[in-house]
């Protein structure tokens, strides 16, 4: 027996195999769990679809994926879409996994404001309210006690030299997970993020991840990165029954570096003052 047999539910937003999303579906497929996925829109001209492709090669030998559609989250309809396609395959949902950030990548890259404001709406729109607009449209099928989770980085709590305007959006995501938990706590239904330490994924070879890895490595408690597969089981647990009683949080797994108040370790690195 598994903890997700008889559960069943969306993980929107998958990449590639090096998702934090889908080291978290792994982790429910592989314990009963029956999921439907979506995937970023390939390009009209794209007839590769190579979008779809990449995660249709991790989902097709799985024989816990229901289905695998396009989903654009700046379209109401294409979000409807989804959860009209979920209702068809499972009646009702017991989990929603969010991953899902976009910046234009001249707003990203450069100074928090130097950002434009078609960027910052394009990048609040993609990476914080697609949260409201999918919870809102998917909540007639959420089970009662259902839980929805969505993946946030602890550049929305401090300053992340580099993360920039992602930065403000993780902060407004991290600040809507609260609000929905409480909006949504009289139905049982919870609404929590994971903030991960740095992994090498499609978002953040854009933020300079590399840098990170070598920063964490030093000043976190534990003295090394985390793995996609912790992050992952950590995912997954919160989708689980067995965090029921927990709604409102934002769990870190960074091998301890958000309590970090100095730079710990990486002090010995540092040339001493003469």
């Amino acid at each position: 027996m598994g903890r997700f047999d008889g559960m069943k539910g969306l993980v929107l937003g998958v990449a590639n195999d090096h998702s934090i999303a889908w080291a978290i579906a792994k982790e429910v497929l592989a314990e009963g769990g029956r999921v439907g996925f979506s995937h970023l829109p390939d390009r009209p001209d794209d007839e590769r679809q190579r979008n779809r492709r990449r995660v249709a090669q991790l989902t097709d030998p799985e024989p816990n994926a229901a289905f695998l559609v396009p989903m654009d989250v700046s379209s109401d309809d294409q979000i409807a879409a989804v959860v009209d396609r979920a209702r068809e395959a499972f009646g009702t949902i017991d989990f929603l996994v969010h991953s899902i950030a976009y910046a234009p990548l001249e707003d990203l890259k450069g100074e928090t404001t130097m950002c434009s404001r078609e960027g910052f709406r394009t990048a609040m729109e993609t990476s914080a309210y697609s949260l409201l607009a999918v919870t809102r449209l998917a909540r007639p099928i959420l089970a009662p006690n259902a839980s929805i989770l969505t993946l946030t980085y602890f550049g929305g709590e401090k300053v992340v030299p580099g993360y920039n305007i992602m930065g403000v959006c993780k902060a407004t995501l991290d600040a809507c997970v609260k609000y929905m938990a409480f909006d949504l706590g009289p139905a049982g239904i919870r609404v929590n993020a994971v903030s991960a330490g740095p992994l090498r994924t499609l978002a953040g070879r854009g933020a300079g991840v590399e840098d990170m890895l070598g920063l964490y490595q030093h000043m976190a408690p534990l003295g090394r990165n985390v793995t996609h597969e912790e992050v992952g089981k950590a995912g997954a647990w919160l989708l689980s029954r067995e965090s029921l009683g927990i709604t409102g949080e934002i769990l870190h797994v960074d091998a301890g570096y958000n309590v970090m108040g100095s730079p710990g370790r990486l002090l010995d690195l540092v040339p001493k003052p003469a």
